[in-house]
């Protein structure tokens, strides 16, 4: 078989699902998400103004997962990401760097940065940019801390993240696109409607287009993000919304940005705004 054949048989058994329209009579919506009985969670609402033309309600990504995934993150004991969060809250009290400070020398407790996730990536006036979580992190660390920074996506970054999502469960998602945020809001909508790799595909066709229907065996969701960093039962750990986003667009074939790439910076603002209204539920649990 040809490559070129072989591709097109890829891209025809992809593109099958859409002859379907949109498969949603098997999931279950409207259940109730609450953690630990006592975090409610937003997981479907009406979409932000500009994708009312595009989605009847938005959703997340809890939804479309089975069963025994769901319950997996109602209780913090059954939830895979909650060990790295533990990591968090250890490297938090832990001092850093030459200035003899921890993250809790000037944030107390962990608790104090709960409207952190639901607002990130928001624009820094100070930086003249705008700034993901990791960035945020980053920053603290080389200007406050005096301390060799976390790689981008590194252990250490994700179960940080993971710790900042973690005390945001249960606030809605409300990331401001404008302003000055809004060129890379922009650039980030171009990116997520252009075609990538050998299968010529974008973020849309999945997650608009096609959520709800069925690809190798499990169901497409409307790529929210709100539950990121998510564990994923896959590679048995939590995972960072820029390593998502290499991994779709590795998919197609394409050549992928890097994590911390202006690319997915912009990209990232755009498609966390798209869950403006759902609840932060990190760090979430999916396949």
């Amino acid at each position: 078989m040809t490559n070129k054949v072989l591709l097109g048989s890829v891209s025809a058994a992809i593109f099958a699902v859409a002859a379907a329209g949109i498969g949603l009579a098997d999931i279950r919506t409207g259940a109730s998400l609450v953690i630990n009985g006592e975090i409610p969670i937003v997981t479907e609402t009406e979409p932000p103004e500009f994708l009312q033309d595009v989605f009847p309600e938005i959703y997340s990504g809890w939804v479309f997962r089975t069963d025994e995934t769901r319950a997996m993150e109602e209780d913090d004991f059954d939830n895979p990401g909650m060990l790295y969060v533990e990591q968090g809250i250890e490297a938090f009290n832990t001092v850093m760097g030459t200035e003899g400070n921890s993250c809790a020398s000037c944030h107390d407790a962990p608790e104090s940065l709960a409207n952190v996730r639901p607002t990130y990536p928001q624009w820094d006036e100070a930086h003249g940019e705008v700034q993901t979580v990791e960035m945020q992190i980053i920053e603290c660390q080389t200007e406050r801390m005096g301390a060799e920074p976390y790689g981008y996506d590194s252990q250490q970054m994700r179960n940080m993240a993971s710790l900042i999502a973690s005390v945001g469960r249960g606030q809605p998602v409300n990331v401001a696109i404008d302003g000055p945020a809004a060129e890379t809001w922009e650039a980030g909508r171009e990116i997520y409607y252009t075609q990538f790799g050998q299968l010529e595909m974008s973020c849309a066709d999945c997650h608009e287009r096609n959520y709800g229907n069925l690809i190798r065996a499990d169901h497409l969701s409307q790529g929210q993000i709100n539950g990121f960093p998510t564990y994923r039962l896959k590679n048995a750990n939590v995972n960072s919304v820029h390593n998502r986003f290499r991994g779709c667009i590795r998919d197609t074939r394409g050549e992928t940005f890097a994590v911390g790439s202006p690319e997915f910076i912009a990209l990232e603002l755009y498609v966390a705004s798209r869950g403006n209204g759902l609840s932060v539920e990190g760090p979430s649990v999916r396949n």
